[in-house]
């Protein structure tokens, strides 16, 4: 009876209707599909097999090998190896202490390790990778290799590793490379750079490893690999190989510099001996100094603090960046002015009563009663304060001040290292920028600066590089550390300073009084005791400068703080008819020239006429890092107190 009330009319249309729109439904999908797969493989075909493309071919940069450093004798400064490195990439470890601890099972990972772990991780974290221990042994190198299942982002890479034969001889000139900073990646990018330094985590931070980092580094290359979905490596597809960094020659010579080094023993100074003839630089020392190996690997939070916190300043490369009061040593320069603007001749002398006067002021001789008849050759010789003061009362300082600038004083020397400071040579100008309070530049002012003291500060640097251009009658070679470039593709050397920077327009009689004067202080002067039985000719100037004032009293070393006592200079130049080398040796708080610079001074040039000394010197045993002992000594005594 129920199926007779059925409409199977209706029921039919709505099941037609059903049908219908479940095929319309098909229908659509079908349609939406072979759009989509007309879409991807039609309109989207070339950017998906892109991705598919790169999804299976892998590029990896190559980092090219940093050029090597040698002197100018081809002795090797700064080298690279290469070497197994454990890595641990942040991103992928959770929990680093745990991480190391279990690492630390497997080979051994000193406390340096984890300081110098731990300074990396605050500094660069975002990194894919960071070292925890350099120079693997192949032993341990297995070890990990047979554990790294259970070592989530742990790595064993192959690094080039930057050396340093020499240790801190001559480390203020070659410098140090340290990984890449955040600071430094962004300066890269900004210069177009990042293309070439794919792949390499170090650049050069200071000395010449920074100022030729574009030379030494090289041109990166790639290697282009087929990998599987594991990013295993199937095959090589193509490779362009990295380029070498270019080499570089220093003018440097380091048997040279490694004496000079040792003369100084536990002293602070500095000193720069100058070829005059091409202005390449023969040594350049900073006492104390600094083990440049310690930072490639990148140094350890103790170390680092030792170093940055020691009251010698090991850090601080004091021939670029010392600024002092030159003493004496200016006086030379004081005479060849005081002859080329008219206010002396050689041959005029003035009465040294052992005192100057001018208006209400003072000046003491360092003679009581004074020299005598002094004139210019004397002056120089004997080291005769009364005549210079005589001559910076009579001498306009503006005249003055454009006449030592030839000389590169108050200016920078253009050395080819970053961080020189340019010193002050005082002029009305600069009187009245940097003392508002008293802007007027006074003859009383003059008086000081005519014998080095008063607001004079110049580099050790800048006084090697005047005594070079002295030496070489006024033609300026611009001072520099690399002599020569050697091309990595061709091998082709290449001079970087083939010329003189300019001429200083003097007169040989001029010149002639003053190295006469200069030969005095070797032979009867304050040099004469230190040069006595050196086997060649030599021209030089004594110098002590001073540090506090006295206010009036006398000045006795032994009651004077050793921080607080003079500083010594001394300048040379030889041999005296046409010289090779100029120097300056500069002892800080050394007390007087002839004692404690001029005997420095005499054994570099004794070592420089003389290769049996050279030569014996590269046979001795290379310094240790006096520096960190200095230092952790003197912190030793800090935390006594």
């Amino acid at each position: 009876m129920a199926s007779e009330l059925r409409n199977h009319d209706q029921e039919l249309f709505w099941y037609q209707r059903r049908l219908t729109l479940a095929a319309v439904l098909v229908a659509l999908c079908f349609v939406l599909l072979l759009g989509r797969f007309v879409y991807l493989q039609v309109v989207k075909h070339k950017h998906f097999a892109t991705l598919a493309e790169a999804n299976r071919i892998d590029v990896q940069p190559e980092a090219p090998n940093r050029g090597i450093i040698t002197d100018r004798n081809g002795v090797v400064l700064a080298s690279n190896y290469s070497a197994y490195t454990l890595e641990l990439n942040p991103q992928k470890i959770p929990d680093m202490e745990a991480a190391i601890d279990e690492i630390a099972k497997i080979v051994e990972i000193s406390p340096r390790d984890r300081r110098r772990f731990k300074r990396l991780w605050d500094e660069f974290r975002n990194n894919d990778s960071l070292p925890l221990k350099s120079r693997l042994t192949d032993e341990e190198v297995a070890r990990v290799a047979a554990n790294r299942y259970r070592l989530p982002g742990v790595e064993i890479k192959a690094r080039l590793f930057r050396q340093y034969p020499f240790g801190e001889v001559a480390s203020h000139v070659i410098g140090y490379i340290g990984r890449i900073s955040q600071g430094e990646k962004e300066r890269i990018e900004a210069q177009g750079l990042t293309p070439n330094y794919k792949g390499s985590d170090y650049i050069g931070k200071v000395g010449i490893e920074l100022s030729y980092e574009r030379e030494l580094h090289g041109t990166a290359g790639a290697t282009e690999v087929e990998v599987d979905a594991s990013r295993r490596v199937i095959r090589t597809l193509s490779r362009k190989p990295s380029v070498t960094g270019n080499n570089l020659q220093l003018s440097l010579d380091i048997r040279l510099q490694k004496i000079a080094e040792e003369a100084f023993g536990a002293k602070r100074g500095a000193l720069v001996a100058i070829d005059p003839t091409t202005g390449g630089v023969l040594a350049f020392v900073s006492k104390p100094g600094y083990d440049p190996n310690l930072f490639v690997d990148g140094i350890d939070p103790q170390n680092w603090d030792l170093l940055n916190t020691s009251i010698d300043k090991p850090l601080l490369n004091r021939p670029l960046r010392g600024t002092y009061p030159p003493g004496s040593t200016y006086k030379p320069f004081m005479a060849l002015m005081a002859q080329e603007l008219g206010v002396r001749t050689a041959q005029q002398t003035i009465s040294d009563p052992g005192f100057f006067r001018l208006g209400g002021g003072h000046w003491r001789d360092d003679k009581v009663g004074g020299h005598g008849m002094v004139d210019l050759v004397k002056s120089i010789a004997i080291s005769c304060d009364t005549y210079y003061y005589q001559v910076a009362a009579e001498t306009d300082i503006d005249d003055w001040a454009n006449f030592m600038r030839q000389f590169g004083f108050g200016v920078k020397t253009g050395i080819d290292i970053d961080g020189e400071l340019p010193g002050i040579l005082p002029d009305r100008a600069w009187k009245a920028k940097n003392r508002p309070k008293d802007p007027k530049l006074h003859v009383g002012d003059q008086v000081s600066l005519g014998i080095g003291q008063g607001f004079n500060t110049f580099t050790p640097l800048q006084l090697a590089y005047a005594t070079a251009v002295l030496a070489n009658r006024g033609v300026a070679f611009k001072p520099h550390l690399v002599q020569r470039i050697q091309d990595a593709r061709s091998s082709e050397y290449r001079l970087t300073h083939p010329s003189p920077a300019y001429t200083v327009p003097l007169k040989n009689e001029h010149i002639d009084a003053v190295l006469k004067g200069m030969a005095g202080v070797v032979t009867e002067g304050t040099g004469r005791t230190a040069f006595l039985k050196a086997k060649y000719t030599s021209g030089g100037k004594t110098g002590t400068a001073q540090v506090y004032g006295l206010r009036g009293g006398t000045y006795i070393a032994s009651q004077v703080a050793e921080r607080l006592r003079d500083h010594a200079w001394y300048i040379a130049l030889a041999p005296l008819d046409k010289p090779t080398i100029a120097l300056v040796a500069f002892v800080e708080n050394g007390g007087f020239g002839a004692e404690a610079a001029a005997p420095i001074a005499k054994k570099v040039m004794d070592a420089y006429f003389d290769p049996a000394l050279l030569d014996a010197a590269i046979k001795r045993p290379i310094i240790g890092n006096e520096a960190i002992k200095a230092a952790s000594v003197a912190a030793e005594v800090r935390r006594a107190r």
